[in-house]
């Protein structure tokens, strides 16, 4: 249990990284962080220890069972991390969540190819823009042309990935619940769009 992941956010919620419960726990005992709970309300160790553990994941103390977080607010950090998703084989899986952008199938990465979708042949460049995930299947029926002189439909298209912390810590999925109001980007925009003063 210590070492499954937690979302921290910066203090204007938005993810900077994925750390351990281990890590989240200190960073909330020393007062660095606060938990925040389904109600988005904010807890210091103190009171996040007070919560009742039933029906939570928890870990066990000498005289009590603590309720994990799965999400923590930094209290003082408000930088986004610079550095942008690397152009690799294993972030391209991790954008097309292991799915051939052509059928729709979803397989284990070693079943996948890699599809230039206007080919090199055609000057198609290698880039966040041209290339997805493809079954072999659907490489080999695509051959050296373009989707649409294959007769063949991407399902979305190739775009270069914003900074998120799935990507830096190798994370291909979210991984719990409470994580989603602030990857999404339907749910984070309500965290993070201007508000106007009255």
């Amino acid at each position: 249990m210590l070492n499954t992941a937690v979302l921290v956010l910066n203090r204007h919620y938005h993810p900077v990284h994925v750390t351990s419960v281990r890590r989240a726990f200190s960073l909330l005992y020393q007062g660095v962080a606060r938990a925040i709970d389904e109600q988005y309300r904010l807890y210091e160790f103190a009171d996040w220890a007070e919560l009742s553990a039933a029906d939570h994941d928890s870990i066990k103390t000498i005289d009590r069972r603590i309720r994990v977080p799965r999400v923590l607010v930094l209290s003082a950090y408000e930088h986004l991390p610079r550095g942008r998703v690397r152009f690799s084989r294993l972030n391209i899986y991790a954008r097309d969540h292991d799915t051939c952008q052509y059928c729709g199938l979803q397989l284990p990465r070693g079943e996948l190819n890699l599809d230039h979708v206007v080919p090199r042949a055609q000057g198609g460049k290698t880039s966040w823009e041209n290339v997805v995930c493809s079954c072999v299947e659907c490489n080999l029926l695509k051959g050296g042309r373009t989707p649409e002189e294959a007769g063949m439909k991407l399902l979305r298209k190739p775009a270069r990935p914003r900074w998120t912390p799935l990507f830096r810590g190798a994370i291909r999925r979210v991984t719990y619940r409470e994580w989603l109001p602030f990857i999404t980007l339907a749910d984070a925009s309500y965290w993070n769009v201007e508000l106007k003063a009255e």
